[in-house]
């Protein structure tokens, strides 16, 4: 029960620090810009992708090419002189201020992430430092594992990857404190030590 609770804990504070993060600061939308002309973008997503959700990298690289030197040389000589795109496309709308199956799936996904989180401190050991020191690590990992990737290969802007690490590395140092310190206090209310 105890786990259960931290874990309800440490998603909550993930959960409200992650509204904080994108709705106060600016830490969620870095780097995030309006297009020029946002019909014309729309209409030309509309045109020129097929009807399927999907993600598309432009310009696109044919895997099947490899091994044919000129389609390489022509794909390079493209990819040199050309815009970048990555773009997440569904070809159907959707109310984007409707959030509530956002807000839910994002706290489920915050808790769920807590209740790991709460697993390994019960092993590491509890308390509030200890928590934080591990809540960090979590943090830390996150962004490695997903976002300097996404940097890295798709060319994210490195303020939106900045970003993303302070998001997760602060967001997660206070989970696992709070965490740390409600799985630290003993059945009787009194607590343990900290660190």
């Amino acid at each position: 029960m105890r786990i259960a609770i931290a874990g309800l804990i440490g998603g909550l504070v993930m959960f409200f620090w992650g509204a904080f993060a994108h709705m106060v600061l600016p830490l969620g939308e870095m780097s995030m810009r309006a297009p020029l002309d946002e019909d014309k973008v729309l209409t030309a997503l509309h045109e020129g992708l097929p009807p399927e959700h999907g993600i598309y990298v432009l310009p696109h690289f044919d895997p099947a090419v490899h091994g044919d030197d000129t389609k390489l040389a022509a794909y390079s000589a493209k990819a040199k002189a050309s815009p970048y795109a990555f773009i997440v496309y569904a070809p159907y709308g959707k109310d984007s201020l409707a959030m509530g199956n956002n807000l839910f799936h994002q706290w489920l996904s915050d808790t769920l992430a807590a209740l790991i989180m709460a697993l390994v401190l019960i092993r590491a050991g509890t308390g509030a430092v200890r928590g934080l020191c591990i809540g960090l690590g979590f943090g830390v990992f996150t962004w490695l594992a997903l976002s300097v990737p996404f940097w890295n290969w798709y060319r994210f802007p490195g303020a939106f990857t900045i970003g993303y690490l302070i998001e997760q590395a602060f967001g997660w140092l206070l989970a696992g404190a709070v965490m740390g310190w409600w799985l630290g206090r003993r059945a009787n209310g009194a607590l343990k030590p900290v660190a």
